[in-house]
């Protein structure tokens, strides 16, 4: 208890602290924009959304008040109980617009797939803090984590959730980077998955799926891009950002969201009523405090004092970079619609609540850096 009270009185990240709280004021600024004009059902996310924030925060406090060694310890079980959740999805949750993924709990809704990606950090941390090998890594040395990630990853593509199914790979990715693999393994697994590529675009994808991307590279290449159909969402996003120019057109005033052209604008696209109603430099603003989150989230990897932690750290910083990056990049048409959300950004409690567990874990591997 003595070093607890001494992390969170002496070490406190004030600067991650700021940060994530300067995005989360801007997101219900935002998020209240967004719905302003929608109809009464919607009207009131925003608080909605502060009630979400206010239990994230909690459920961070208390991530961050246990030792994070208490969390590898237990690494295994945690892994063990989100799979058990994806499973139950198939029992439990409702079929809604083709897929399965909610589970109902009284009101509130729980999405096993996005508390698996902070499952999946502590696995991966666990398994390379067990295994500090320090020479180029093989192929070999991968069956294990891959395991590890093949596991919920296909689960997740049952749903159909391709979108979170590939945060999972991505953060996978960035994590593994870190284990020193050999060249020739890398290259072998670049070639595999090219070749596979026919493969994965034939039974791995629903119909719904290959259209959108059929859609996107219509959009890409100007060639017959379907903009009222499938490329509605991406193009209305499109004429939001552009319309916004250097300095906005203020706050509630941007047309493509009051006249509700922009559809999900509170869920996948509340980037574009940021863009369109605060302009350029807005954006900027935005962009500056994840670039702050991520960068922070790095240097205090490089300051951790094992490699449970530091591996915890990269894992959330990929976390948070992969979300934004994604999600910006189908926003801009630069990336097709996979229904990635933007962190402490978008409406919705899972989302919320997963970044805020993510946050607590980087903070508790921040305030302990000096601990031990």
């Amino acid at each position: 208890m003595a070093t607890l009270g001494k992390g969170f009185r002496d070490q406190f990240d004030w600067p991650l602290f700021v940060a994530v709280a300067s995005i989360a004021l801007i997101g219900v600024t935002n998020l209240y924009s967004a719905t302003s004009a929608a109809r009464a059902s919607l009207s009131e996310l925003y608080i909605q959304q502060i009630y979400w924030l206010t239990l994230g925060a909690g459920i961070a406090v208390l991530i961050a008040a246990i030792d994070y060694r208490h969390f590898e310890r237990f690494g295994w079980v945690a892994y063990g109980i989100g799979v058990v959740l994806l499973i139950l999805v198939f029992l439990l949750a409702p079929e809604i617009r083709g897929s399965q993924r909610w589970i109902r709990i009284g009101s509130f809704s729980l999405q096993p797939s996005e508390t698996m990606k902070v499952f999946l950090i502590i696995a991966l941390a666990k398994h390379l803090h067990n295994d500090p090998k320090t020479e180029g890594r093989t192929l070999r040395d991968l069956v294990l984590p891959g395991l590890i990630l093949g596991v919920p990853m296909l689960l997740i593509l049952r749903q159909p959730d391709l979108g979170t199914a590939l945060m999972c790979a991505f953060i996978f990715v960035s994590i593994m980077m870190l284990t020193n693999l050999k060249w020739r393994s890398l290259t072998t697994l670049v070639g595999t998955f090219v070749a596979s590529a026919p493969l994965i675009w034939l039974f791995g994808l629903e119909d719904y799926q290959r259209e959108r991307f059929i859609n996107y590279w219509g959009m890409l290449s100007g060639e017959n891009p379907d903009i009222l159909g499938d490329g509605w969402h991406t193009y209305q996003s499109m004429v939001a950002i552009g319309s916004g120019g250097v300095l906005g057109k203020g706050f509630m005033q941007g047309t493509q969201n009051q006249h509700q052209f922009l559809p999900d604008q509170h869920t996948d696209f509340p980037f574009p009523v940021w863009a369109e109603e605060q302009g350029f430099l807005g954006v900027l603003v935005l962009l500056g405090l994840y670039v702050f989150l991520i960068l922070w989230g790095l240097k205090i990897a490089s300051s951790a004092k094992d490699r449970f932690g530091a591996v915890i750290a990269v894992g959330v910083s990929a976390f948070f970079f992969w979300h934004t990056v994604i999600n910006m990049g189908m926003v801009c048409g630069l990336l097709p619609v996979v229904g990635v959300t933007m962190p402490l950004f978008s409406y919705g409690g899972s989302s919320v609540l997963t970044s805020m567990s993510c946050l607590g874990l980087l903070m508790n591997v921040s305030i302990r850096r000096f601990s031990f």
